[in-house]
């Protein structure tokens, strides 16, 4: 299931997360080795300077999701020579950003700024907090916080610190840009008034976010108008049955309430795809078949997302 997950937020983030065209997500080891390391410290006696006319930074990717500057994070700077302020400020900048993204309703408790370093600096950063004392930075730390880490499990835990990061960016910044305003179709208020209504109040869900409430609230809205519209002569089972959409996962699975979204900005798909689909699919080869249709109708827009079927 993780697997799966990764490899969905490396897509999108690969596709849509930058400025200028596509550039190629790894999980953690390009999201660790950019974050804003405008100049990086390999060795104590070699230094690195990053071409920023061809690297694209984490920085870059922030910036661009969420439209402005954060804060406490910088487009551009030079880090520190010495590794253990080197350390010290990346720890520092990714105390940063996960705070402002818990501050825009980010659920991140168990990601701990030191599981986003490099190696490293992970290792440096044991290091100093044992030494604490005497070099007088306890006060970026905690003791009851303390974990310490095997090579191998450091990489299992900043993969999963990573991916849940990338998660809760695309929750706060991305999905933040939905609005609930929209027209409502009067023919169509006779045939809503008697389903069940998704909450959009925070505290409504411990689930889902405000905002994903109201893309439930999208895909329910247009599949109860258009259900009757597309596969009304539909020959593999007739008009599908009325459905109350809860979630992302289960009640997606057939293929019929996408292919509702995408039937209603373009409707010249129904006759070329979504009137073949089965409208009460029982077996995994019809489901297999509504999903082959669906993908194969977003290439036909070009809506090539590299979605499986």
């Amino acid at each position: 299931f993780f697997q799966k997950t990764l490899t969905a937020i490396k897509s999108w983030f690969t596709l849509f997360g930058w400025p200028k065209g596509q550039n190629p997500v790894s999980i953690p080891h390009s999201l660790r080795s950019d974050v804003c390391k405008v100049q990086m410290t390999i060795s104590q006696d070699k230094v690195f300077i990053r071409n920023l006319s061809k690297d694209k930074g984490f920085c870059e990717m922030l910036f661009h999701l969420y439209g402005e500057s954060l804060p406490g994070i910088a487009a551009s700077q030079s880090l520190p020579r010495d590794p253990v302020e080197r350390m010290l400020q990346l720890h520092w900048q990714h105390s940063a950003l996960l705070s402002f993204l818990k501050s825009l309703g980010a659920y991140l408790p168990h990601v701990m700024p030191e599981f986003l370093l490099e190696p490293e600096d992970y290792k440096i950063w044991i290091k100093v907090k044992k030494e604490r004392t005497v070099l007088k930075v306890s006060y970026i730390f905690s003791d009851k916080n303390m974990f310490v880490l095997e090579d191998s499990t450091f990489e299992t835990m900043s993969k999963r610190a990573w991916t849940d990061v990338l998660l809760q960016i695309y929750k706060v910044f991305v999905l933040r840009r939905v609005s609930s305003h929209s027209k409502t179709d009067p023919s169509s208020l006779e045939s809503m008034k008697n389903m069940p209504r998704i909450k959009r109040e925070p505290l409504s869900s411990n689930i889902y976010s405000s905002y994903e409430r109201k893309i439930l609230t999208w895909l329910n809205n247009n599949y109860e108008k258009n259900r009757k519209i597309v596969w009304k002569d539909c020959q593999k089972g007739g008009v599908p049955p009325r459905r109350w959409i809860v979630n992302f996962d289960q009640d997606l699975l057939d293929g019929l309430v996408l292919a509702a979204q995408v039937a209603a900005y373009c409707p010249y798909l129904i006759a070329t795809h979504f009137i073949r689909m089965y409208t009460s699919p029982r077996t995994y080869q019809q489901f297999l078949h509504n999903c082959l249709i669906l993908v194969k109708a977003m290439h036909a827009v070009n809506l090539n997302i590299d979605i499986k079927v």
